[in-house]
Formats: structure tokens, sequence, C-alpha cells
């Protein structure tokens, strides 16, 4: 990658933390777009864009990769689009500005990445999995949810408790689904993959 890439990658990290949008970590990020090169992923299917970050870096992993990412909040969807289109990659990256919910995807995919509302990781993985080929893979970021997932939960707010269950759930649903290979990896915030088998 060039300097002016570079520059532009730090301006949108230098946005994340200015405006406090929860983009990938380093680490997490890096493991994702090496995967991506390991395995030649072709296709991806991401579960919130935020400001693009994570989309772009995707892209920027590998020349044949095409991704479609999906983000319901529209400050954050228009930043995105303003991000992709700095680095000329509208012709590789797909913006749905939609709930993720509520929005049908065609096509299948080589890979779903989970990165939206924690909460709702089980009903993201059932309904998107429709959508991934065969062998294909889901990873999900924010398994360890800032460390907070094996801490003592009674010092904890009632909702960040709740959320922090929901993510425990999520956990043993991945262990329990028999149609997957499941790593869980401490890189990062905590990153699951899900290979189907």
């Amino acid at each position: 990658m060039n300097e002016n890439i570079y520059s532009e990658i730090r301006e949108i990290k230098q946005y994340a933390l200015d405006h406090k949008v929860p983009i990938m970590v380093d680490q997490g990020i890096d493991f994702l777009t090496r995967f991506i090169e390991e395995h030649q992923v072709k296709s991806v299917l991401e579960i919130g864009t935020a400001i693009g970050y994570s989309a772009i870096m995707m892209a920027l992993s590998s020349p044949e990769v095409k991704i479609t990412t999906i983000e319901r909040d529209q400050e954050r969807y228009m930043e995105a689009v303003k991000n992709v289109k700095k680095f000329d990659l509208e012709d590789r990256i797909t913006l749905v500005f939609n709930d993720a919910l509520d929005v049908e995807i065609d096509g299948t995919f080589d890979l779903v990445f989970l990165d939206a509302a924690k909460g709702q990781n089980i009903r993201f993985f059932e309904k998107f999995e429709n959508n991934l080929a065969e062998h294909g893979t889901i990873i999900t970021d924010n398994m360890d949810f800032h460390g907070l997932v094996n801490q003592e939960e009674e010092s904890m707010s009632r909702n960040l408790r709740g959320l922090v269950r929901k993510i425990k759930d999520y956990e043993e649903f991945l262990k329990n689904n028999e149609n997957y290979e499941v790593k869980f990896m401490t890189i990062g915030d905590g990153i699951a993959v899900a290979i189907r088998k």
C-alpha cells in the first residue's frame, strides 16, 4: 500500500476515535484480511458497515474480493459512502442502507462477517447463513466485548449485563452448532470463526 492510502486509513481511524465509532482493532483487522488472502475469499457479506473501515481494509487485501455491507445508522452510512469513494472502491463495495434484520440479500458469499449489534448475533447468524456458500465461513467480532465477557457481572449495569449474557449465549449457540467447525480466537477483541462443514 502506498503512503497516500496509509494516510487515508489513518484519517478514517482518527474519525472513528473522535466520533466514538467502534471499528475493528488492528489485530482483528489483520486477522480478517489475512484470512481473506489465505482462503482466496472472493465475496464477503458484512453485517455492520459503520464508517466503512473494515470493508475498505478487506477490499484492499485482495483485488478480487467484492463486498456487500449493511448499515442502519444514516450518519455512519453516509460517512461510509464518502470513504469508499475516497478509495475508488465503489465497483467492489456495495453499501446497503437498511436494518440487517429487515433486508433480503440475494446471492451467496464465501464469507459472512458479523460486526453489528452484539445482542442480535444469533438472529444474524440464522438469517445470513442462508447466503453462505458451501463450506463458507461466518466470522464474528467482539466475542470478548472489551474484556467484559470474562468479568464478574455484578459490577455491570443491567443493560451491559444483558448484552454480555447474549454474547455468552451466542458462544454456546456456536459451540452446539453441529453444522460448523468453530474456533474461538483470542485475537483483537475476540473472534469466532465458524466454517460450514
